[in-house]
């Protein structure tokens, strides 16, 4: 590997060796090509905006001025992400048959030509490229030469190492080192992609076709949302058109992670690319309050489907009497069974909202049928008047009454025998009991719902009208949905395919599913294609053992997770006592922003908000997640409530009081093995009260 320091280099610099004065000179050619390509999309596209203004269609021309400023914005030069970061040295005719010279191919993040359409940089996504991810010396792939490049904070390359393919070996322990050193680059502020350094096994699951559902079980650190984010990136490349036309969408578990990833996509050279929470893609807001544990675990179940079900349709009943509609001095009556046929024949066969709409029409046709018998000719016209007549209104009221999904939740939660017809055998009376309201709002209006409420608001609007599909979800932490937060979502694509990301041994919520099998199911994908990532690439092999003592007791089917790497002195745990635990947790904040990268500490939710002033206090600069969901981005020192840590990466974690963090909810030992698990260089375990057991001996 040849480095000129590895600190910012200036490449006018003399004493550079000539090859990394050469690579420099070649990324100066790359990125000023770049920026012609910017100046020429703005400068053509400025003109065809001055040709457009004759077009008379306004909604063609929104459309192509928004195409226009998206080609621009996708060339946009990203000045601290380096434009290239490999390259591939083929054998003469491998990369392009007929030819005679061996041939050598940029990889990087985007595609960029020069002013004949000559390619400089290949985009790391174009299928020449995979042989960057996965050529080995046994499988060349036409690869003579594979070098990758080392670069400074700044995107300055200061750095390169070959690995040959073909010919005498390579130092396969240097190889790896150079790899380890770009993953354990200290970082600061979001999350970065890792487009350098995908393994073949995550290049396998980034590169799975558009039809195809696939779910990633993968344990800490194999890099599962770096897989999930940088699919999304190859689907866009390869089925832009189609998921222009159907939509795409990354479903993070709340606002600070989707802070934290939001950077990735637009580095990869995506800007267009919806990033949103479960409760913002079912789209009712914040809730307004919390409940008890075991009530959201109930309301999660997958049986309150049915128990929606019954609850909805109950309100379409048998008619009391028939139908007279007066046109004239004639009386047109429809018995009222044979509206009891009509609405018998509709009801279940199709939505609550379209089978009312269809209702209405049939009861219409009738009336029609007995208008022809008497000479007339009605048309259209005469059929849609009767149908939105008094008349069949006010029947339909009666019959298949309009009702919203407040409405219905409300009337289940606050009555008991309409819960209890609703329910049948679905729910014991105990659960019954503790699903109703102990103090129920004076009416649906004023209604506080929760979290768990929200996905039975969603269940029954899609009785009530169909919830629109879209062509692709990548949804994360997926292991902490409910099974009717998994409909919610399925609903969402269910014409569509999805990346599923989780670790079931991190699953924290009340309703959390325990099993693929399950939660696949519940998002109507069964037949997803399972993956497993065992092998972590981010988390120090002392720490990710250390965490995996909980497995037995958290994931007992889940095999124990292995590092590729082992960093000295990454794990350190320390007892003080109670009274000196803020001093101790001050000092080793203070000792760790003497070097480099980012610093989390982490700690039960209750006790965070004295523990950060205590560190501002102390002269810290300390920011807190929890009063700002960009604070990774405006400190190196961020305070972190355990249950927005999930997700997250850090240089270094300082977590404090272990045993707060386990004893704050009924899954607390598995909010423990997430906040064990965020550090990528080193982690400082501070204790006043006894380790878990499981943790006591290695400690």
């Amino acid at each position: 590997m040849a480095d000129s320091s590895g600190a910012p280099a200036d490449p006018a610099l003399d004493h550079a060796e000539p090859e990394i004065r050469a690579e420099r000179a070649y990324l100066a050619t790359a990125r000023a090509a770049l920026h012609r390509m910017h100046h020429d999309v703005v400068t053509t596209e400025t003109q065809l905006t001055a040709a457009a203004e004759d077009n008379d269609n306004y909604a063609e021309r929104l459309f192509q001025k928004r195409a226009r400023e998206l080609r621009a914005l996708l060339l946009v030069d990203l000045p601290d992400v380096p434009l290239f970061f490999g390259r591939l040295d083929f054998d003469p005719g491998a990369a392009h048959p007929g030819s005679t010279g061996a041939e050598r191919l940029y990889i990087g993040r985007r595609h960029v030509h020069d002013g004949a359409g000559d390619p400089l940089v290949i985009d790391w996504r174009a299928p020449i490229s995979t042989a960057f991810y996965r050529a080995t010396r046994d499988d060349r792939q036409g690869v003579r030469l594979r070098r990758r490049y080392g670069f400074s904070g700044a995107a300055e390359l200061t750095a390169y190492e070959d690995e040959p393919l073909a010919g005498p070996g390579v130092d396969g322990d240097r190889a790896g080192a150079f790899l380890a050193a770009e993953i354990e680059r200290p970082r600061s502020g979001p999350m970065r992609d890792i487009v350098a350094t995908i393994q073949p096994e995550q290049d396998d699951l980034v590169r799975a076709p558009l039809e195809r559902t696939v779910c990633v079980q993968g344990a800490p650190g194999t890099g599962k949302t770096a897989v999930g984010l940088h699919r999304v990136a190859y689907l866009l490349y390869t089925e832009r058109d189609r998921l222009g036309r159907t939509g795409i969408a990354v479903v993070g578990p709340n606002r600070s992670f989707l802070s934290y990833i939001r950077r990735v996509l637009p580095a990869l050279g995506e800007v267009n690319v919806t990033q949103t929470t479960v409760e913002e893609l079912i789209g009712r807001g914040p809730a307004h309050h919390r409940e008890d544990p075991a009530v959201a675990r109930l309301k999660g179940d997958a049986r309150m489907a049915e128990v929606l079900h019954r609850a909805l349709w109950s309100h379409v009943t048998r008619p009391a009497e028939g139908l007279v509609y007066a046109k004239g001095v004639y009386r047109h009556r429809v018995a009222d069974h044979e509206v009891s046929e009509i609405v018998a024949g509709l009801r279940g066969a199709m939505r609550y909202g379209p089978g009312r709409a269809a209702a209405a029409k049939r009861i219409a046709h009738a009336v029609l049928v007995q208008m022809e018998r008497r000479g007339e000719s009605p048309d259209d016209r005469t059929h849609n008047a009767v149908a939105r007549s008094k008349p069949v209104r006010q029947l339909l009221d009666a019959v298949w009454p309009k009702v919203t999904p407040e409405q219905v939740l409300f009337r289940l939660l606050s009555d008991a025998e309409f819960l209890a017809r609703s329910a049948r055998r679905d729910l014991t009376q105990e659960e019954q009991e503790l699903l109703l309201w102990r103090r129920p709002p004076r009416s649906w209006r004023s209604a506080k719902w929760s979290d768990a409420d929200t996905a039975l608001l969603d269940e029954l609007s899609d009785l009530v009208e169909r919830t629109a599909s879209i062509g692709h979800i990548v949804l994360d932490e997926a292991q902490d949905l409910s099974p009717m937060q998994c409909r919610a979502v399925g609903r969402r694509c269910a014409t569509g395919s999805m990346t599923v990301l989780g670790d079931i041994a991190q699953g924290t919520a009340p309703s959390a599913v325990g099993d693929w099998a399950a939660l696949l199911r519940h998002l109507g994908k069964p037949d997803a294609r399972l993956e497993t990532l065992e092998r972590g690439y981010r988390v120090p092999a002392q720490i990710i053992d250390f965490a995996a003592r909980l497995l037995p007791e958290i994931a007992p089917g889940l095999g124990a997770p292995t590092s590729a790497r082992r960093s000295p002195g990454a794990l350190r745990v320390a007892a003080a006592a109670p009274e000196g635990l803020p001093d101790a947790v001050a000092a080793t904040c203070r000792e760790h922003l003497k070097g480099e990268g980012s610093i989390g500490v982490i700690t039960a939710d209750a006790a965070l908000p004295a523990l950060h002033q205590r560190l501002l206090a102390e002269g810290l600069e300390a920011a807190s997640l929890e009063e700002n969901e960009n604070a990774m981005e405006d400190a190196r020192l961020v305070c972190v409530p355990a249950t927005l840590a999930k997700g997250l990466e850090f240089d270094t974690v300082v977590l404090v009081e272990p045993a707060g963090i386990v004893n704050a909810e009924p899954r607390g030992l598995h909010r423990l093995y997430v906040a064990l698990t965020r550090a990528v260089s080193a982690l400082h375990v501070l204790h006043a009260a006894p380790l878990p057991a499981a943790l006591r001996e290695a400690a």
